[in-house]
């Protein structure tokens, strides 16, 4: 495995972050141990959660099933740099959103650490993130939320998740404003398909110090060889969905034929191509890989030694331009 400062920090995570959000809605507690305990034997330790993920009447499974695989020791949270985030509804009356249980007012923030705490076993957590942007709450009360985290030792540092540029820019101007350490990552869609991020919230997160952190890096199964699966009689992912969305349009379904045309001319995986093409970008730290099997962790894996030549690159690039850099993508 490889590692990488986390931005700014001094922080050392591996290449590839293990998503846990299929454990417990796809993947139960025992299969799910077993994907940690091969990824922290691979190297990765970086685990991002979320204190939603369950989903439905199951909020909080995904932590509880991390803090189980904790609760077993072998040195298992010490070696884990653990990430996981907050913002959504997480009472439990039928999914009726009470005042103040939700978004990141100082009174959710204490709610909610203290509730992944718990489901998590531990105490403390290296990375916690705003998994959306609030509105409502001024980056003045978020912050003195969160110095308050920091000096009781509960969280390390703070990322931010789906926050577009300028967002990022205010936080960490806010935070430089009151002598707090900032926003050190943040959590976006970015992928071959998806370079939008390219225009503002990439160059906002390099400019700030920022590490980047991908979610959905084959596009909801969209890169990771939707086509030749359907092919074979299967369906792209669960044949619903992004990808599924997508190739019912004829303009992306040409360009992901194209794309693994390209990749079959040079033997390779388009999941493990899709992986190591945004470990070639800048400003990645790593991208997160949410396997529901052990084989689709070894499969994330390999993309982590897998060199692509400047002219794949650069074809990869004919097939999904970027969007160009901000302004000039749109006033030129």
């Amino acid at each position: 495995m490889k590692y990488t400062q986390l931005g700014r920090t001094g922080l050392k995570v591996s290449r590839l972050v293990l998503g846990t959000m299929n454990f417990g809605p796809q993947t139960d507690e025992a299969d799910s141990h077993t994907i940690m305990d091969a990824a922290l034997h691979a190297g990765i330790n970086f685990f991002d959660t979320a204190n939603v993920y369950g989903w439905g009447a199951n909020k909080g499974r995904t932590e509880e099933i991390l803090g189980s695989w904790f609760a077993k020791d072998g040195g298992r949270r010490d070696k884990t740099v653990l990430a996981t985030k907050l913002y959504a509804n997480m009472a439990t009356d039928d999914g009726k959103v009470w005042p103040n249980h939700d978004k990141l007012s100082a009174l959710n923030i204490r709610r909610s650490v203290d509730a992944s705490l718990k489901r998590l076993g531990t105490d403390y957590i290296d990375l916690y993130q705003f998994h959306h942007v609030d509105r409502d709450t001024p980056w003045d009360e978020i912050w003195q939320a969160m110095d308050v985290l920091v000096q009781q030792g509960k969280i390390l540092y703070v990322g931010s998740s789906n926050h577009a540029g300028w967002h990022i820019a205010r936080a960490n101007e806010t935070a430089a404003r009151r002598g707090s350490y900032g926003l050190v990552s943040e959590q976006c869609l970015y992928n071959l398909a998806e370079r939008r991020a390219e225009m503002e919230v990439i160059p906002a997160a390099e400019g700030y110090g920022l590490g980047v952190i991908p979610w959905s890096p084959l596009h909801g199964g969209l890169l990771g060889g939707a086509l030749r699966k359907e092919h074979e009689g299967g369906a792209a992912r669960s044949g619903a969905g992004r990808s599924a969305d997508s190739l019912a349009n004829s303009t992306i379904r040409a360009q992901i034929q194209s794309y693994e045309d390209l990749l079959d001319k040079h033997g390779l995986e388009p999941g493990e191509v899709a992986l190591a093409w945004l470990l070639t970008r800048p400003g990645v730290t790593g991208p997160i890989v949410g396997p529901r099997t052990a084989d689709q962790l070894a499969s994330a894996l390999r993309a982590v030694e897998l060199t692509l030549p400047d002219e794949l690159l650069a074809a990869l690039d004919e097939i999904f331009p970027g969007p160009g850099p901000s302004p000039e993508a749109f006033a030129w």
